[in-house]
């Protein structure tokens, strides 16, 4: 009975290791064994500089998931492989509750459909803003344009609101709330 395990390796080695597993498996006698191996990403849009770039982003770096049948072979298989440091739960790992597989799997089945904003500021978020001439000031966000990747904030300048426009995300943050500041 296949099941599926969480394994974690090297970050940024994830898609090397699936690779490595996958290729590797009918030469070392376990294609009936290690079924499937998934690295789970999102594409996520951003826009620097005016131009809006899609990017494959890993949802958990540094783990992958296994479909298996866990036996010694096939633990010692995927515990040697290159980038792999070992089994979530460790000697003797726990396979994913099947409730568990399916969110996972129909989470990743949305994420594939569309393209999320890498940048989730909304209007009336709270932004500290980073750069530019007003450096530190707080304000509260009145426009936003994902496809251009800027924003307008409102900030209070001597007691009055003064709109700042033509930000970029990467001018923003989030502002910390009220009980943070204490």
């Amino acid at each position: 009975m296949h099941k599926w395990y969480v394994v974690q390796v090297q970050s940024g080695q994830e898609k090397k290791v699936k690779k490595t597993l996958e290729e590797n498996r009918e030469s070392s006698g376990m294609s009936d064994l290690v079924h499937e191996v998934l690295v789970p990403t999102e594409n996520v849009a951003e826009v620097k500089k005016g131009q809006q770039k899609v990017s494959e982003k890993k949802l958990w770096p540094g783990y992958i998931l296994v479909r298996m049948q866990l036996t010694d072979d096939a633990w010692m298989y995927v515990r040697n492989t290159n980038g792999v440091l070992g089994f979530l739960g460790g000697e003797k790992p726990q396979a994913l509750m099947q409730s568990e597989v399916d969110n996972i799997l129909k989470d990743l089945e949305e994420k594939k459909k569309g393209v999320v904003q890498k940048h989730n500021i909304t209007i009336g978020d709270k932004v500290k803003i980073t750069d530019g001439v007003f450096v530190n000031f707080i304000g509260t966000v009145s426009e936003v344009f994902h496809e251009k990747g800027r924003l307008s904030v409102l900030v209070s300048i001597f007691g009055r609101e003064t709109r700042v426009d033509d930000l970029e995300f990467w001018q923003v943050e989030q502002a910390p709330s009220e009980s943070e500041v204490t």
